[in-house]
């Protein structure tokens, strides 16, 4: 990551221009408003940022897995809110229609997301499960050609603005995951209702709702891949996923780094500044390495993506650790500003309760260890084999 082609080091630089001075001024208000960034994502989509590895020839940008994860961390140290919306509308939406979407499904969705036009959100969450996503209540059944769908997602982020939903729903719930279908859904189709935004401990201005499907009609031409292929174009797509709230985490973390290394330059206890204390100066050292530790896999991760093929584990590790690693980072700095960063005049309680999202949405850090752990005993049993 020292050696950034120019490409890299002239979408990097744009994003952190962008997060310096139209991100970093109004986050505070944003969070404490719950207030949708609008105006900050129109900027971001005359960037191209909201379409960033939709090939041009679809209205994208065209970047590689790094260039993209380089983005959404520095977006994320202006604003993480701002920064997931981003991740979801690419990772989650724009990729899955780009890698299993018919040409017409291409032409008629991929240039109005990747252009900021249009948003999209990803239905998988139910009420009733998350990380258990073979096992889901909404249904889809045939109806004549097309289909009919029954149901409800909560915790959808961007689910109160979207225009489009890339579904996941049981078509023949017997078969449990090989039963799983995935659809595109326009949220003004009728029998779509939304919920009023959640209420949550951070990133309030990422806004996600529970939004519920009352025997929505679809035509045939709504289905995203072959029927049965839901779950796998699920997991593919939270592959992807987890780079972006991977880069998102490290993104929260060295914001709130900054602040706290900027206030110890200022802060003094005991008759000198808190930077030439031991005990500061030790926490600096342990955060300034979690964060170089979380670039590395990151920056792996999105090799692996880049060269082909599954890069599940690279993909789980790389936010494993770093959402654990905002975790402790934002703790950390908020300490070094002692009573104040407790208070929101500063920014250290904003990043301590944005960072903690991380260890949750796109498969919680239990998940991460499952699916490290089930990789790892794969590879021994294929080695075994041999």
């Amino acid at each position: 990551m020292d050696r950034l082609t120019e490409e890299q080091a002239l979408a990097l630089g744009m994003a952190r221009s962008f997060a310096a001075e139209r991100l970093k001024p109004v986050a505070a208000a944003l969070d404490r408003d719950a207030s949708w960034p609008r105006a900050q994502l129109a900027g971001l989509a005359e960037l191209g940022f909201m379409g960033m590895t939709v090939p041009e020839a679809d209205g994208g940008a065209g970047f590689d897995p790094l260039t993209y994860a380089l983005v959404i961390e520095a977006l994320a140290t202006g604003c993480a809110s701002t920064a997931v919306i981003v991740s979801v509308n690419n990772s989650l939406v724009c990729e899955p229609i780009a890698k299993f979407g018919t040409d017409v499904q291409k032409r008629a969705w991929l240039p109005l997301l990747a252009t900021g036009q249009r948003l999209g959100c990803f239905g998988l969450t139910e009420p009733s499960s998350g990380s258990d996503a073979a096992h889901m209540d909404t249904c889809a059944k045939r109806d004549g050609a097309g289909w009919r769908i029954s149901g409800s997602k909560n915790w959808i982020t961007n689910g109160p603005h979207a225009d489009v939903m890339v579904l996941l729903a049981a078509t023949q719930k017997q078969l449990g995951p090989k039963g799983v279908s995935a659809f595109l859904v326009p949220m003004d189709a009728p029998g779509v209702s939304r919920d009023r935004h959640d209420e949550k401990l951070g990133i309030h201005a990422a806004h996600s709702c529970t939004i519920s499907f009352d025997e929505v009609s679809l035509g045939s031409d709504a289905l995203l891949g072959a029927e049965g292929q839901g779950f796998k174009i699920a997991m593919a797509t939270l592959d992807s996923g987890r780079i972006g709230i991977a880069a998102q985490a490290i993104g929260i973390a060295q914001a709130a780094f900054d602040a706290a290394f900027a206030y110890s330059q200022q802060r003094k206890a005991f008759g000198s500044l808190i930077k030439d204390k031991q005990a500061v100066q030790f926490m600096f050292a342990d955060m300034a390495t979690e964060l170089r530790a979380a670039r590395l896999l990151v920056a792996q991760a999105a090799s692996a993506k880049e060269r082909g093929g599954r890069y599940t584990r690279e993909a789980a590790q790389a936010k494993l650790f770093a959402s654990e690693m905002a975790t402790r980072v934002t703790h950390r700095a908020l300490q070094v500003f002692g009573g104040y960063g407790y208070s929101t005049e500063y920014p250290a309680e904003r990043h301590y309760r944005d960072a903690r999202i991380t260890e949750i949405y796109e498969g919680t850090s239990e998940i991460m260890r499952l699916v490290v752990a089930g990789q790892m005993l794969k590879d021994a049993a294929s080695l075994s084999a041999t």
